[in-house]
């Protein structure tokens, strides 16, 4: 039993909906269906279940804005202003819908809290499923994301952690934890996700970062029906090997988008959800502090089954792709006999030569030679532009 494995839970989130639930793309529920899948496949007795304490303004505003989040919890009633909602970038897609500023301080509430078990020993992984907002920028909105929890937790855990490596697998650009990091050395951002003019339209491959963060935001724009074996093999591997040797982290956190695997609603890759995991045990292999989080994920059957399927991983517990999904609740998402795993079918074509992954491939590791290591990989001191004030009396976060 992995008891150093911390799964952060709040049955509250699940609650929620951005107004037309029907409509809608992102569905809060679907994360019920997670907590669901997982404790029926009693994989929830391999972890240490936390519900984190809510998070204080004090926290919030160590990224965002006062008046931005003052505005959020005005609009918690389902409310706002349109002069506002202009101002904030509030949309169809990011609309104030009642609860929103629950539903995203909640987020953020597990996410930092995974942070701080982890700068206190107290966990060696720390799960949370309901975060990794990534779009959301300092003082707006954005991709359905209100609050960013991954940067607010990378804060906190940059208390303690001299460089903190951020990898997201989700098929959007992780925008919002990039802009937030692109001038420091001290975070080295990582984002595999499709390019070509989707939203939200950033990340190409020569976007790496400025000033002191030059070199230290690496891209990876892909195309249209990825394969495992191109994706995995040709590209995550390798990368992230060398980002590993290069830069040193002693703090991993890891956006686990559902959304990069095939057939999700919006996301346009052929991966499968053992590639998906595949990523997610390389990373953890090399035996580092790991804050994991979801992220994106339209298709809400495939993002139970991968989800369930990674925590499983993560935690040791006796279930794999081929274990078959057990009668509970919510046994009507899934197909008759499903399994967890999700076949990697071709149902799109894949627009990814193997010239252009190779060539991509060579682009990134020729960056990441070039770049300057940081003070104790390369000897040489050099100061940061800033240093994350304290969040919070941690005692709060004791289990």
């Amino acid at each position: 039993m992995s008891k150093d494995v911390v799964y952060l839970w709040d049955s509250r989130v699940s609650t929620f909906n951005y107004g037309d639930a029907s409509q809608h793309p992102m569905k809060p529920l679907r994360l019920q269906l997670v907590h669901e899948l997982l404790n029926s496949l009693g994989v929830l007795d391999y972890v240490r279940m936390v519900q984190p304490p809510p998070i204080p303004t004090s926290a919030l505003v160590t990224y965002h804005t006062r008046p931005y989040i003052e505005f959020l919890r005005s609009t918690n009633c389902g409310e706002a202003t349109c002069a506002h909602s202009r101002v904030f970038q509030f949309s169809s897609d990011c609309p104030p819908f009642e609860g929103v500023f629950d539903f995203s301080s909640g987020a953020a509430a597990a996410s930092v809290a995974g942070a701080v078990l982890i700068n206190h020993r107290k966990a060696d992984v720390a799960i949370n499923w309901c975060g990794g907002l990534h779009h959301a920028k300092r003082m707006e909105a954005s991709g359905f994301c209100y609050i960013n929890d991954i940067v607010l937790a990378i804060l906190e855990l940059l208390r303690v952690h001299k460089r903190v490596l951020y990898i997201d697998i989700d098929v959007h650009h992780g925008d919002g934890v990039e802009e937030a990091f692109y001038t420091t050395e001290r975070v080295m951002t990582v984002s595999f996700h499709k390019g070509d003019n989707f939203f939200p339209g950033t990340g190409k491959r020569d976007d790496m970062g400025m000033l002191g963060g030059r070199g230290y935001s690496l891209n990876v724009p892909l195309f249209d029906g990825i394969t495992d074996d191109q994706y995995y093999y040709v590209l995550f591997r390798p990368l992230i090997q060398s980002v590993m040797q290069r830069y040193q982290p002693s703090a991993v956190v890891m956006q686990c988008g559902a959304d990069s695997l095939v057939g999700d609603r919006i996301g346009t890759f052929n991966l499968s959800s053992t590639c998906h995991a595949q990523c997610l045990q390389f990373v953890r292999g090399f035996g580092l502090p790991m804050l994991v989080l979801g992220g994106g994920g339209y298709t809400m059957s495939s993002v139970a089954r991968c989800w369930a399927m990674e925590t499983a991983l993560l935690c040791n517990a006796p279930v794999n792709e081929h274990t078959l999904v057990p009668e509970h609740a919510f046994s009507t998402y899934y197909t008759p006999n499903a399994r967890l795993g999700i076949p990697s079918e071709h149902s799109r074509r894949n627009e990814n030569s193997n010239g252009y992954v190779e060539k991509l491939l060579g682009l990134l590791m020729d960056q990441l030679r070039r770049v300057q290591g940081p003070p104790s990989v390369t000897g040489e001191h050099r100061e940061t532009s800033w240093v994350p004030p304290p969040l919070f009396d941690p005692e709060v976060w004791q289990t």
